[in-house]
C-alpha cells in the first residue's frame, strides 16, 4: 500500500506562508519583539495554522 501525501495540511501551510511572506522577509532583516508581535496580531489565522501543522499532519495521516 502506498502512502499519499495529505493535501489539506500542505495547502494550508503554503497559503499561510504566502500570507506571511512580507513579514517573514522583514523579520529576516531585523528580528525584533515588535515585529514578532505585529506578525501575530496582524495575521492570527496564518500563525495558528503554522502552529497547528503537527496536529493537522497526524489527523490527516490516519
Amino acid at each position: 500500500m502506498t502512502r499519499r501525501l495529505p493535501l489539506v495540511p500542505l495547502l494550508l501551510a503554503v497559503l499561510a506562508l504566502l500570507d506571511l511572506r512580507l513579514e517573514l522577509r522583514l523579520l529576516a532583516d531585523h528580528v525584533t519583539v515588535t515585529a514578532l508581535v505585529f506578525l501575530v496580531r496582524s495575521h492570527p489565522l496564518a500563525v495558528a495554522v503554522l502552529l497547528l501543522q503537527p496536529s493537522l499532519w497526524q489527523q490527516y495521516r490516519r
